[in-house]
């Protein structure tokens, strides 16, 4: 059973993806989707999780604007740019090359 926080190589795609199905998360959001979708299993720290919406905003994929919720705090919502679809579609195409030769190894081995 992997770590529950081992999402290195793959927590761009899913951050993606649910983005692509729920636009307009907070990064909280984002770690309790990762969480739930997952059935538990993964899990997106703070400390991966952060920089990585960072990095992905910074290189056009996602967009983040400030919101004041109805309890007084800010949060920080985040969405799926058009870049970002493209990125997604190459991340999916990816990761189904990876697994696709995990799987052959796995049935040959």
């Amino acid at each position: 059973m992997p770590k529950p926080d081992s999402l290195q190589g793959s927590l761009d795609l899913l951050v993606l993806k649910i983005l692509s199905r729920r636009p307009g998360l907070h990064g909280y959001a984002i770690m309790t989707a990762i969480k739930d979708w997952s059935g538990d299993v993964l899990r997106a720290e703070e400390g991966s999780l952060y920089p990585a919406l960072h990095r992905m905003e910074e290189a056009g994929w996602i967009r983040a604007h400030w919101i004041t919720k109805d309890n007084g705090r800010r949060a920080r919502m985040y969405e799926l740019t058009p870049a970002g679809r493209k990125q997604l579609d190459a991340e999916e195409s990816r990761w189904a090359a990876l697994t696709s030769a995990v799987n052959r190894v796995l049935r040959t081995v």
